[in-house]
């Protein structure tokens, strides 16, 4: 069993934890869930699964605290993107301070980093309880966030996904929404029988730039920015000389705090209800998926704790940032979990060349020491 912080992460490096709702036949998190419950089981810290959905597999574990102190959850993923267009993956390099392979940097560092974390909540007997969750599915519908969930609480939790060695304090949500347009099939030289389903799609394509304009007049988010609308995917029609006889747009829109999914989905039927004076006019709109945005307050204790932490350990007072990108913080401050995120610096999220800072990933495990000891203590 690998004993150091750099050791840790390149064994779990080594281990394939592709998501298969992602990547078609990937290995999931089973493999990489009974190596950290061994690993932890080779250190008495006792380890439960949970199983989302069968073979999607958390692992939930506890050093349990003396009695009377705050309760703090450590979390991270278990899951990759893809490997496409990589050459050796899962084979760890460490070449100039950085280690490199997939999930090196999203996010096996920061698991790693929780992990030895928790060796040192054991040592250090607090008042507290201090829970591990290292969950599945992240990268996909955030099953095993949803399911631990339902399963622990706690006062407060760091997310560890990377950050540059900054406080994040919010980051963006988004909503799914499908437009279908419905015309009349007709041969393509039947203008007086067929009605155009993609055209009037096109007017829709110009409310929502509209929209996305329009958003950008609002007040912005301090750390955020605006929040934004695009189109993603579009199909339609039957072939190349008939009238298309239907149309279906697949929409993002990217959402601050304090924006609700309800709220943006009125905004999309308020544009479609401009369209409605041509009786010819047809539309469908359904919400598909939603995540809220997240945010906390920079005075709220946790994120006090951790800036102090982080200010000990790099000698200066770390960022306080927001993220574009929606991370499973959103689900525990949801359940009433003040949370914050916390992760080393490196680069390559999804990308074919994916790397971590291992100072920095020293730095990351000394400050959730420091912050997990003075929160739980």
């Amino acid at each position: 069993m690998p004993e150091t912080l750099t050791d840790l992460l390149a064994a779990l490096v080594r281990l394939d934890s592709t998501n298969p709702a992602l990547v078609p036949g990937g290995a999931g998190e089973q493999a990489i869930a009974h190596f950290i419950a061994d690993w932890l089981a080779v250190h008495d810290i006792p380890a439960e699964f949970d199983e989302a959905a069968p073979g999607r597999f958390s692992v939930i574990a506890t050093v349990r605290g003396t009695g009377g102190g705050s309760s703090l959850i450590l979390n991270a993923h278990l899951d990759t993107v893809g490997t496409e267009g990589m050459s050796a993956p899962f084979e760890p390099v460490v070449r100039d301070g950085r280690m490199y392979g997939r999930g090196t940097y999203d996010m096996k560092s920061g698991l790693a980093a929780c992990l030895m974390a928790l060796l040192d909540a054991k040592a250090a007997r607090l008042r507290g309880d201090v829970i591990l969750t290292a969950v599945a599915d992240e990268e996909h519908a955030s099953l095993g966030m949803q399911s631990v969930l339902r399963r622990i609480t706690a006062d407060a939790a760091i997310v560890t996904e990377p950050t540059e060695l900054c406080v994040s304090v919010a980051h963006k949500g988004f909503t799914w929404h499908e437009i279908t347009t419905s015309g009349r099939a007709a041969h393509g030289s039947r203008p007086d029988l067929g009605v155009d389903a993609i055209a009037h799609m096109g007017r829709v394509l110009g409310q929502l730039e509209a929209l996305g304009q329009e958003l950008t007049t609002r007040t912005p988010h301090p750390l955020l920015g605006h929040g934004s609308v695009h189109a993603s995917l579009i199909s339609g029609g039957q072939e190349l000389s008939s009238y298309p006889e239907r149309c279906i747009l697949q929409v993002e829109r990217r959402t601050l705090p304090g924006e609700t999914p309800e709220a943006a989905t009125q905004e999309i039927e308020a544009l479609l209800k401009n369209l409605a004076a041509d009786p010819t006019f047809r539309v469908e709109h359904h919400l598909t998926l939603a995540r809220d945005p997240f945010g906390i307050a920079q005075d709220a204790p946790i994120v006090q704790t951790l800036q102090a932490a982080a200010t000990a350990v790099l000698g200066a007072s770390p960022a306080v940032i927001g993220q574009t990108f929606w991370m499973d913080s959103a689900f525990l401050a949801a359940a009433g979990i003040p949370t914050v995120v916390f992760g080393p610096r490196g680069a390559g999220a999804h990308a074919t060349e994916e790397w971590v800072d291992l100072s920095s990933l020293q730095q990351c495990h000394q400050i959730l020491t420091a912050t997990l000891r003075a929160f739980c203590a």
